[in-house]
C-alpha cells in the first residue's frame, strides 16, 4: 500500500482514501450519500450546519463527515441508528426558526432543506415559541433576499472571500441573533456575485429578475454556451413554454467549473428587449415597412446583384458580429466569395490589421483553460480582464493564490482581487512601455536586444519588475487583451508581445472579442483566409471596408453601427444598399438599413462556438423564435440560393458544421489545434520569431523605422459589449451597468 493511502470502511464497504481527506471527500466519489448544507467542494470547510453527522467506531459521539479526516482502519456508519438520530436532531434544530412559506418560496422544488426535511424531518414540531424574523437586505438588482430563511451555512460568505476575493458578505451577532449580510448596506457588485444564488441551499438568496415567474418543475432545461466572451462558459437555459426564464451554470471542470459570470446569467434578457426585431422590413418611400419573407429576401438578393453588376464585386462588403455561430459565418463567407468579393470580416472594433498575415490558424489561449490555474508567471497586456473575460480572471486569480506572479501593463489602473506582483501604467505610450519591458527581459536573460525594437526605450524599475514576472517557474504566458486589440498600433503590440514570449520561453495568448472569434477564422470570415485557413484572394478588413465607403454592405448578427464599429458608421449612411440580418434593430441600424431580415438569437437556433482554447461546442435551440424571425443559417442558405451560390443546399446546421469541420481537418477541430500567436504551421512556442522576423507584415512600420500609429481607442464596459447585455434591464441597473466608455 502506498504511504499516501489509508484503508477505511464505510457502511461495511472497504475504500481507499488519501491521507488528510475528510470522510465526505471519500464517500462522495463512492456514491455514498451523506446529507449536508454548508459543505461545497469548491469552498473551504466550515462545519456549520452539522447535518453530516455520522457514526465513527470508537468515537464517543457522532462526527461531522465534512471535517473529520480519515485514518487507517477507520469504520464509518452513515445510516446507523446513532447517525440517523443525530441527523434528525440537527434537522429539527434547523427548522425551529425556518418560516413555513414553501408554497411562495422561489426555491420550492429545488430546495436542499425541503428535500432533506422530507427524509429527516418530523411530522410535528415540538417547538412552540415564537420564530425569529430577520429583516431582508437590499443586495442590488440581481439578488433578492428573504433572510428569515437563512440557515447560516455561510456558503455565500465563503464564496465572496475565496472565489471572488471581494468579501462583501459576512456575519454579525451570535447564536440565534447571528445574521448574514453586508453589515453596511450596499449592493453586491462583483462580476461573479450572483453565483451565491446557486450556492444558497435554501430560499434566502434568489434570482431577483426571475422571482415569482415560474416553478422549477414547470420548466425545461436545455444546454447552451455563453455568447458574451470567448471563454466558452457552459450554461443551462430554463424555459417555460418556449421562453427563457433564467440561466444557470452547467458544470464543466475543463472550462467554467461550476461558476458563471453575471452577464452569462442575466444577459439573455436582451433577447426580449424592446429593440428586438421580429418581422422582415424593407425601406419603401424612405421608411421601413413590414413585408413578407419572400419579398425581403428577393429584394436583398436583387440589391446585391444590382450593386455588383454596376460597380463590381469589390464594391460589396460583408460584416459579421463575432457572436454569430460558425455555421452562420461559414455561409456568410461562402456568399461573399461566391459573389466574387473577399470583403468579409468579423473584427469590427479592431483598427490595425497589418500583422494578420503572420497570425495563427485561429487566435487562441495556446493552452487548455484548466492549464491557466497552473501558470507560474503571467503578464497581461492591454486588458481590463475582469470586464473582458470574468471567468479567465477567476482562473488567473486561482493561479495567483497558488503562488503565481501576475503582472499587468495597462493604460489605466484596474482593480484586481488577487496579489499583483507588478503593474506597469502606460497611460500615453503602451507600445513604448512594452518595448522597454522587452529590453528589460533581454537584459535579465543576458540576450541581445531583438532586431527591429523601437529605439530609445527608457527602462525603469517598473519595467524590470514587469519583466521579472516572466522569469518565474517554467509555465509562463503573455496575454494580449481586448484593449490591446483595439489599439491603433495592435501590430506593434503583438510583435513585441511575441518577442517577449520568445525571450522568456512563455506562450503568447490572444484574448479575442466576442464568443466566436476563433470560429470566425476557421469559417473563413476574415478577408485573408478561407475556411480552414485556405489560401484566397485577400479582401478588405472591416476597417478598410468602412473607410472605403463601399456601395453595398451586408451586416450579419446583432450589430449596432453606433456602438460596435471601431471605424464608425458614416460609410453605411452613404451606401446605396445595406442588408441587415439581425436580431435587434437599434436606432443607428434602423437609420441605414434598406432590408432587414430578422434572425434568431443564439438561444433560439442550433449552432456552434469555438472558444479560446479551440474547443468546438455545439447546442440545439432552447427557446422559441420570436415573431416571424428565422434561424440565421437558414436565412443565409436561402439567400445563397437566390444569389446562385453553388454547393450550399444544406438541410440542417449540423450538416453545415460538418462541412466546415471537413474543410478544417482534424488538426483544427481539436482544442489547441492552432497555437495562440503562431503563424499557420509554426510551433506554439515560436510565435515571437514568426512575427518579429517578417518585415512590415509581422511588426508593422515600427520595425522598419516608421512612426507607430496613434489615435483614440476605447475601454468598453462589461455590460455594453454586445447587443444582448445592452438590452438586459437587470444588468443595466448594476454598478458596472452604469459605467461609461473610456476613450484612451
Amino acid at each position: 500500500m502506498s504511504d499516501d493511502l489509508v484503508n477505511i470502511e464505510v457502511n461495511g464497504v472497504p475504500l481507499k482514501a488519501r491521507k488528510g481527506q475528510m470522510i465526505m471527500q471519500v464517500t462522495d466519489p463512492a456514491n455514498i450519500y451523506i446529507p449536508r448544507f454548508c459543505y461545497h467542494e469548491k469552498l473551504t470547510i466550515a462545519a456549520n450546519c452539522r447535518m453530516c453527522l455520522v457514526e465513527v467506531e470508537k468515537a464517543p459521539k457522532p462526527m461531522p463527515a465534512c471535517a473529520t479526516p480519515v485514518t487507517e482502519g477507520m469504520k464509518v456508519f452513515t445510516k446507523s441508528p446513532k447517525a440517523v438520530a443525530a441527523q434528525r436532531a440537527t434537522m429539527e434544530f434547523l427548522l425551529i426558526n425556518h418560516p413555513l412559506d414553501c408554497p411562495i418560496c422561489d426555491q420550492g422544488g429545488e430546495c436542499e432543506l425541503q428535500d432533506l426535511a422530507m427524509g429527516f424531518g418530523r411530522d410535528i414540531a415540538r417547538f412552540s415559541e415564537r420564530k425569529r424574523v430577520v429583516k431582508d437586505k437590499n443586495l442590488g438588482p440581481l439578488i433578492s433576499t428573504d433572510m428569515t430563511r437563512c440557515i447560516h451555512c455561510t456558503r455565500c460568505v465563503r464564496f465572496g472571500l475565496e472565489i471572488q476575493g471581494y468579501p462583501q458578505m459576512g456575519t454579525t451577532g451570535r447564536g440565534e441573533h447571528m445574521e448574514v449580510g453586508t453589515y453596511i448596506e450596499q449592493s453586491v457588485d462583483h462580476e461573479l456575485s450572483a453565483n451565491i444564488i446557486d450556492l444558497c441551499p435554501v430560499g434566502a438568496l434568489n434570482n431577483k429578475p426571475f422571482r415569482y415567474h415560474a416553478r422549477a418543475w414547470e420548466m425545461q432545461q436545455q444546454p447552451l454556451v455563453s455568447p458574451h466572451d470567448a471563454f466558452g462558459t457552459n450554461l443551462y437555459a430554463h424555459t417555460l413554454r418556449g421562453r427563457i426564464m433564467r440561466m444557470v451554470p452547467r458544470e464543466n471542470e475543463a472550462i467554467n467549473e461550476t461558476w458563471i459570470a453575471d452577464r452569462d446569467r442575466f444577459g439573455f434578457e436582451g433577447i426580449y428587449s424592446g429593440e428586438r426585431v421580429t418581422q422582415p422590413l424593407m425601406r419603401v418611400d424612405g421608411a421601413l415597412q413590414e413585408v413578407e419573407w419572400e419579398a425581403a429576401l428577393t429584394a436583398a438578393a436583387e440589391g446585391l446583384q444590382r450593386t455588383i453588376a454596376g460597380h463590381g464585386a469589390a464594391s460589396a462588403g460583408f460584416l459579421s458580429s463575432p457572436t454569430a455561430t460558425v455555421e452562420e459565418m461559414y455561409l456568410l463567407a461562402r456568399i461573399a466569395r461566391g459573389l466574387g468579393s473577399g470583403n468579409v470580416d468579423h473584427r469590427l472594433r479592431q483598427l490595425d490589421f497589418r500583422a494578420q498575415e503572420t497570425e495563427s490558424a485561429y487566435p487562441s489561449l495556446g493552452m487548455p483553460i484548466a492549464g491557466v490555474d497552473l501558470l507560474e508567471g503571467v503578464l497581461i497586456i492591454g486588458s481590463n480582464l475582469r470586464h473582458e473575460m470574468p471567468m479567465l480572471a477567476h482562473r488567473i486569480r486561482k493561479a495567483a493564490l497558488k503562488g503565481a506572479k501576475v503582472a499587468f501593463l495597462n493604460p489605466r489602473v484596474f482593480e484586481y482581487m488577487f496579489p499583483v506582483a507588478a503593474y506597469g501604467l502606460a497611460e500615453h505610450d503602451l507600445v513604448g512601455n512594452l518595448a522597454a519591458v522587452v529590453h528589460a527581459a533581454a537584459a535579465a536573460a543576458n540576450q541581445p536586444v531583438p532586431a527591429g525594437l523601437p529605439a530609445g526605450a527608457t527602462v525603469t524599475d517598473d519595467h524590470r519588475s514587469v519583466a521579472a514576472v516572466l522569469a518565474q517557474g517554467t509555465r509562463r504566458a503573455v496575454l494580449l487583451g481586448n484593449l490591446a486589440q483595439r489599439h491603433p498600433a495592435y501590430s506593434e503590440l503583438k510583435r513585441l508581445g511575441g518577442l517577449l514570449a520568445s525571450l522568456t520561453g512563455a506562450r503568447l495568448a490572444l484574448l479575442t472579442e466576442g464568443p466566436n472569434a476563433a470560429g470566425a477564422y476557421l469559417a473563413g470570415a476574415v478577408p485573408h483566409r478561407g475556411p480552414g485557413g485556405a489560401t484566397v484572394q485577400p479582401g478588405l478588413s472591416a476597417r478598410a471596408m468602412l473607410d472605403s465607403a463601399l456601395k453595398a454592405y451586408v451586416l450579419f448578427g446583432g450589430i449596432d453601427p453606433a456602438l460596435d464599429l471601431g471605424a464608425g458608421a458614416d460609410s453605411l449612411r452613404s451606401a446605396d444598399f445595406v442588408v441587415a440580418a439581425t436580431t435587434h434593430l437599434p436606432a443607428s441600424l434602423r437609420e441605414v438599413a434598406h432590408v432587414v431580415l430578422p434572425i434568431g438569437s443564439f438561444a433560439e437556433s442550433s449552432g456552434t462556438y469555438v472558444n479560446i482554447e479551440g474547443r468546438w461546442q455545439s447546442w440545439a435551440g432552447a427557446a422559441k423564435l420570436l415573431g416571424d424571425s428565422r434561424p440565421g443559417w437558414k436565412v443565409l442558405r436561402v439567400l445563397a440560393n437566390l444569389l446562385a451560390v453553388p454547393g450550399v443546399d444544406y438541410v440542417s446546421s449540423e450538416e453545415v458544421r460538418e462541412a466546415l469541420r471537413s474543410a478544417c481537418g482534424e488538426g483544427l477541430t481539436t482544442p489547441n489545434g492552432g497555437a495562440g500567436g503562431t503563424a499557420p504551421g509554426a510551433a506554439a512556442g515560436s510565435a515571437a520569431a514568426a512575427s518579429a522576423t517578417r518585415g512590415g507584415a509581422g511588426g508593422g512600420g515600427a520595425a522598419n523605422g516608421a512612426a507607430v500609429p496613434t489615435g483614440p481607442w476605447i475601454d468598453i464596459p462589461p455590460y455594453e459589449i454586445d447587443v444582448l447585455v445592452r438590452g438586459s434591464e437587470a444588468l443595466g441597473k448594476t454598478k458596472d451597468g452604469r459605467l461609461a466608455r473610456d476613450v484612451i
